[in-house]
């Protein structure tokens, strides 16, 4: 993330820290924002906004994404 989109963030969370809810998603693991954020004072400002009061919800396991197996193909020779 840029300085500017991590300033940018930080402006919104900003605006609704403590006034109204909001729901971030997220791919990266929450130990890794703080790399990903860029500058340290602004990821810090962030984090800490952010993880002070946030219900977290973590999931694991496969993708939903992932592609479905192939389709097995009749091979010559095959009986129904």
């Amino acid at each position: 993330m840029t300085a500017a989109q991590a300033a940018d963030l930080l402006e919104v969370i900003e605006d609704r820290h403590q006034r109204r809810a909001t729901i971030l998603t997220s791919q990266l693991p929450v130990d890794t924002w703080h790399d990903n954020l860029g500058e340290p004072t602004i990821a810090n400002a962030i984090c800490d906004r952010i993880l002070h009061t946030a219900h977290r919800i973590e999931l694991r396991g496969e993708s939903m994404r992932k592609p479905p197996p192939p389709e097995p193909t009749d091979q010559p020779g095959d009986q129904p």
